[in-house]
Formats: structure tokens, C-alpha cells, sequence
């Protein structure tokens, strides 16, 4: 049987000041870049399920009001892999607004980071292509976010949450 792509989603958590939640991936395909939260797609689950289900075992956050923003085409033949990332947004639910490595062996941190920066460092490494790249390395999927959706407006998809 041929290989298929898998589905990922990508949670897409921002703050007031528009940052966004982004952690230093290790221990898996893409180890070394800076992803969103996020993981596979199980059977039968819900994209709504599964980013608050990804977001609670890798941070220790509760979201909600999850919202469908993009989807990218990630093939990463290094590493043998294809994916489809399913990008949603959501919000912070309840007291606790800081993000905890849940999950140390696959995240080594989580940070805020100011999405405009994420935003600029994808475009810019999409140009390098990482041969003379010396910024933040993005995970595939966020620089193809840029590739693919070069219009994706980070002002709506928050005030959709406000």
C-alpha cells in the first residue's frame, strides 16, 4: 500500500498583545524549530477535540473557542514525511495563562512570541531555505503557512476570538 499523508493540527493561541504560544520541538521530525501546539489528528476525532486535547498534554492549558483558520500541504521528504496541518485558533480558558513543557522529551519550552516576528522569520527563512538561514527555525508547517496562505491576516483571525 502506498504511503499517505497524516493530519496534524496546529493550535494557534494568541494573547492581547499578539503573541502567540510557540515551543522548541526536540526528540521528533522537525526537532530544533519552533511550532505551535498541536499533534495528530486521532480516528474519529473532532478538529475542535483534538487541539484541546494536544494543548492540555503539551502545556497544561485549557482553550476553547476553537476555530478553523487554514491548511497547509507539508511534505518534508528528508524526513520521509507528508503531512496536511490543519491551523486553528483558540483562546485561554480559566486562570492559568502560562504554558508549562508538559511533555519535555518532545517540547524543551514554551514562550510568547510576538506573531508579526514569527510571521517575518517565516517569509525569511522560506527565502533561505535554511542553507543561510541565522533566525528562529519555524517547523515546516508554520513557514508554509506564509508559502501557502501569503495573505493569512493574523488581525482577523484574532479579533474572530475578541
Amino acid at each position: 500500500m502506498a504511503a499517505r499523508p497524516q493530519v496534524g493540527i496546529a493550535v494557534l493561541i494568541l494573547d492581547s498583545k499578539g503573541r502567540a504560544i510557540m515551543g522548541l520541538r526536540q526528540g521528533s521530525h522537525g526537532a530544533g524549530t519552533w511550532a505551535l501546539p498541536g499533534g495528530h489528528l486521532e480516528y474519529s476525532e473532532s478538529f475542535d477535540a483534538c487541539a484541546k486535547r494536544e494543548v492540555l498534554e503539551e502545556t497544561g492549558l485549557t482553550v476553547g473557542n476553537v476555530q478553523f483558520l487554514a491548511i497547509t500541504n507539508d511534505f518534508m521528504p528528508a524526513e520521509g514525511k507528508h503531512y496536511v496541518t490543519v491551523f486553528v485558533g483558540c483562546v485561554i480558558l480559566g486562570d492559568k495563562k502560562e504554558p508549562e513543557a508538559m511533555e519535555p522529551d518532545k517540547c524543551a519550552r514554551w514562550e510568547w512570541m510576538d506573531w508579526n516576528e514569527v510571521s517575518k522569520w517565516a517569509k525569511s527563512q522560506a527565502e533561505a531555505e535554511k542553507s543561510l538561514w541565522t533566525g528562529h527555525y519555524l517547523f515546516l508547517p508554520i513557514v508554509n503557512l506564509f508559502r501557502q496562505h501569503p495573505d493569512f491576516d493574523i488581525a482577523s483571525a484574532y479579533n474572530s476570538y475578541s
